[in-house]
């Protein structure tokens, strides 16, 4: 199966998940750095990167 750039974008940047209630959020890189983001369900700051397999 080829990987295409669109499709990597669409689905890994500038997307994460709550550590704590593993929800999915979108939210730009710096602001999830500088701790301003927050989760929608829990409202945990404990947030990570989506995972590529």
């Amino acid at each position: 199966m080829a990987k295409f750039i669109e499709a990597e974008r669409r689905l890994f940047k500038n997307k994460f998940v709550c550590r704590n209630c593993k929800r999915s959020i979108k939210a730009p890189n710096m602001s999830v750095i500088q701790g301003k983001v927050k989760c929608r369900n829990c409202n945990s700051k404990a947030l990570r990167v989506v995972r590529k397999k």
